[in-house]
C-alpha cells in the first residue's frame, strides 16, 4: 500500500466531527481540514481510481502522516481549524497574510478607569475589543480623536492607587483631555459615562451615541450646568461632522458587512466594508496566500472562518459575491458567538448587490496595485543583482548573499549578527545570531573571525550550499581577518567583500584600494541594504543580552528569585525599575508570588519601612 504508515489510521477513523492535520515525510503540517464524520472524510484523499485536482493530488502526493482531533460537534471542528491554520500557516490551506501584525483597539473596562490601548493579541480578560484594523494610521487616528472628544486618559497610572494615595494631574487635565481622575476631580461613575460613550462609536451605534447625548445636554441645561451642557454640545458637533463624511446609502439601519475579493493566480486581496447604523465605519482589506488552483468558494470560505474567528463585534447580516457550500453552518456559529441572530447573504439584484460590487471594485482596485508593486519590486531587484555582477565582475549573479556584522559595548556582551537575502530579500528563516565565545576584550577582527568560522563550519556539518557572496561589515581589517579562516574550512574559492561604513568603500581580496562602485549604482544600494539590516539585527540582539544581564544581576541575587518569577515581576512592573518602586499591597497582589517573597523583596528595596 503506498500510505502504508497510515494504513492503520485509516482503519480506526472515528465517525465523529473533529480536524484532521496532515504531515510530510519531515513531520511538517501541510494541510488542516475539518469534517463532520472524520471517517468519511479523510478516507476520500486516499480512495484508489478517485481523481482530484492538481492541487489536491499534490498534496496527497506529498502526506506521509495524519493527526486527528476528535470534537463535540462540528462548529468546534470549524474554530479548531481557523486557530490551527492561524498558528501553523500550511503549506496548501488558504492563509491571511501577515494576519499577527493587524491591530485591534482595547479598551480596558476591567479597570475602574479604562484606558484605550493598541494591542496585537485578543485575551479573554474581560476587556472589549474592536478591529481587527489593517490601517494602523487610521485606526490611530481615531482612538485620538476619541480621546481627545471624551477625555480618556492616556497614563498607564493604576488608579485608584493601591495604598489610597491621590496621584498628580498631568498635563492633559490643564489643556482639557483628562477629567484628572487620579487626583479624584473625576467620579468613576462620571469617566464611565465618557467610556461608554467611546464603546457606542467603535461600536457603529454613532446614531445611538448622538442621540444619548442629546437627551444628556438637555438635561444639564435644564440643570443650569451650561459649561457641562457645552461640552457635551461640542461632542455632538464633532461626532456629526464625522457622520456625515461616513454616510452611505445602505437602506435599512442594520448592522452589515459587504465581503468581496479579487484573485490572479495565487494573488487574493479580500475587501470588508463594515456598515454600522447605515454608516460606514471602515474598510479593511487582506492580502490571501493561496493555491491558483482554489476555487472561489474554498478561498471566500477559508477568509470567513479566519476573519471571524477573531472579529469582536460582529453584523447582523453578511453580504458575500458568491454561495458557499457551508455557509449555514457558519452562521449557525455565529449566531452561537453573539447570542443573536446572524444571517449569511448572496444578494441577487437591488442595493445590497450594488454594496457587494462596491466592495469587489475596491478589491479589484487593491489587487492591481499589488500586482503592480510586486513587478515593479522584482524588476527592480533584478536589476540591482544584475548591477552587483557587474561592478564585482563575479562569473555569476550572487542570488543569495549574507551578510556579517558586530556589536559590542565596552569589554562584554559582544555579539555577531548574520542576515540572508535571497533574490535581493530577505530570508529570515536564514537569520542567526552567535554569542561571541572565544575572544575576551574588543577585538572585532577576531570576533568577525569566530562568527565567520562558526557559520561556515555548521555549513559544512550539514552539507549545506554557502551563499554566493559573503560581506563583512568593515575594511580591509575585517576582510583580512576571516580569509584564512575560510580557506582552512575548504571555502577559499568563497566570494567575499568588506564593506566600510565610512565612504560605503568596496574591498576585495588582494587589493589593498577599495573598488570604484558608482554612488548610484543599484548594486552598491543593495550592498548597503544588507549593511544596515545586519548592523540592526546586531544591535537588537547586544541590547537583549544586555538587558537580560542587567535584569538577571539585578533579581537573581534575591533568593527564591528564578526565571519563572522574574518574568512573572517583570510582566507585572515593566522593568527592574518598577520593581524596586512597588508598594507592598502591589507586590502581594502578583499572582503566583508568595507572600513572604513579596515581603523580601519589599524589605530589600524599601529598607527603612521595615
Amino acid at each position: 500500500m503506498k500510505y502504508e504508515n497510515l494504513s492503520l489510521k485509516l482503519k480506526n477513523l472515528p465517525d465523529a466531527p473533529g480536524v484532521y492535520l496532515f504531515r510530510n515525510l519531515e513531520g511538517k503540517i501541510i494541510y488542516i481540514g475539518k469534517a463532520k464524520s472524520l471517517r468519511n472524510r479523510v478516507r476520500t484523499y486516499f480512495q484508489s481510481g478517485l481523481r482530484h485536482d492538481p492541487k489536491t493530488a499534490k498534496m496527497v502526493s506529498a502526506i506521509d502522516d495524519c493527526d486527528l482531533l476528535v470534537t463535540d460537534s462540528e462548529i468546534e471542528a470549524m474554530i479548531l481549524e481557523a486557530n490551527l491554520v492561524k498558528e501553523h500557516k500550511p503549506r496548501y490551506n488558504v492563509n491571511l497574510k501577515d494576519d499577527k501584525h493587524f491591530p485591534y483597539i482595547k479598551v480596558t473596562v476591567n479597570e475602574p478607569f479604562p484606558r484605550i490601548l493598541v494591542v496585537r493579541r485578543l485575551a479573554k480578560d474581560g476587556a472589549r475589543y474592536f478591529g481587527p484594523f489593517t490601517s494602523a494610521k487610521g485606526m490611530r487616528k481615531t482612538i485620538k480623536f476619541l480621546s481627545n472628544l471624551f477625555r480618556i486618559r492616556s497614563c498607564n497610572l493604576t488608579i485608584p492607587h493601591p495604598s489610597g494615595r491621590l496621584q498628580k494631574v498631568c498635563l492633559d487635565y490643564h489643556i482639557g483631555r483628562c477629567g484628572g481622575p487620579c487626583e479624584g476631580f473625576q467620579t468613576e461613575k462620571e469617566y464611565r459615562r465618557q467610556v461608554e460613550s467611546v464603546i457606542m462609536y467603535l461600536a457603529g451605534k454613532s446614531e445611538t451615541l448622538v442621540s444619548e447625548l442629546k437627551k444628556q445636554m438637555e438635561s444639564l441645561s435644564r440643570r443650569m450646568k451650561f459649561e457641562e451642557a457645552g461640552r457635551v454640545r461640542d461632542q455632538i458637533t464633532a461626532l456629526e461632522s464625522v457622520r456625515q463624511k461616513q454616510k452611505v446609502d445602505a437602506g435599512l439601519v442594520i448592522d452589515r458587512d459587504i465581503i468581496a475579493f479579487a484573485r490572479e493566480a495565487s494573488d487574493t486581496v479580500v475587501v470588508v466594508l463594515q456598515i454600522r447604523e447605515g454608516i460606514l465605519i471602515g474598510r479593511q482589506d487582506f492580502q490571501l496566500i493561496s493555491e491558483a488552483e482554489e476555487t472561489d468558494n474554498e478561498v471566500l470560505s477559508s477568509f470567513i472562518r479566519q476573519y471571524y474567528n477573531n472579529q469582536p463585534n460582529l453584523p447582523d447580516n453578511i453580504y458575500l459575491p458568491l454561495a458557499i457550500p457551508d455557509a449555514p453552518l457558519i452562521a449557525r456559529w455565529l449566531t452561537e458567538v453573539r447570542e443573536k441572530k446572524v444571517t449569511l447573504h448572496t444578494p441577487l439584484k437591488g442595493e445590497k448587490l450594488r454594496l457587494v460590487d462596491m466592495a469587489a471594485a475596491n478589491a479589484r482596485l487593491l489587487l492591481d496595485e499589488l500586482l503592480i508593486q510586486k513587478k515593479e519590486f522584482k524588476e527592480r531587484l533584478s536589476g540591482a543583482i544584475q548591477a552587483l555582477k557587474s561592478d564585482l565582475r563575479l562569473e555569476h549573479s550572487p542570488r543569495t548573499i549574507a551578510c556579517v556584522d558586530i556589536s559590542n559595548t565596552g569589554a562584554t556582551d559582544a555579539v555577531g549578527s548574520l542576515v540572508y537575502f535571497d533574490n535581493g530579500k530577505p530570508r529570515k528563516s536564514e537569520y542567526r545570531h552567535f554569542r561571541i565565545k572565544e575572544i575576551k576584550g574588543q577585538d572585532d577582527f577576531a570576533m568577525m573571525r569566530e562568527v565567520v568560522g562558526r557559520y561556515f563550519y555548521r555549513l559544512k556539518q550539514e552539507k549545506k550550499e554557502p551563499p554566493d557572496l559573503l560581506v563583512v561589515d568593515g575594511g580591509k581589517g575585517q576582510l583580512n581577518s576571516v580569509l584564512k579562516e575560510l580557506e582552512s574550512l575548504g571555502y577559499a574559492r568563497q566570494n567575499i567583500l568588506g564593506l566600510a561604513k565610512r565612504l560605503e568603500e568596496v574591498y576585495l581580496p588582494g587589493n589593498s584600494e577599495p573598488l570604484t562602485i558608482p554612488k548610484s549604482s543599484p548594486g552598491l544600494g543593495l550592498l548597503k541594504r544588507l549593511r544596515d539590516e545586519a548592523h540592526r539585527f546586531a544591535v537588537e540582539f547586544n541590547r537583549k543580552v544586555r538587558t537580560r544581564r542587567t535584569i538577571k544581576s539585578a533579581l537573581d541575587a534575591l533568593e527564591g528569585i528564578g526565571p519563572k518569577r522574574r518574568d512573572l515581576l517583570l510582566k507585572q512592573f515593566g522593568s527592574v525599575k518598577g520593581i524596586k518602586e512597588a508598594s507592598l499591597p502591589e507586590l502581594l497582589s502578583v499572582k503566583g508570588l508568595p507572600k513572604g517573597l513579596a515581603e523580601k523583596i519589599h524589605r530589600k528595596y524599601h529598607p527603612s519601612a521595615s
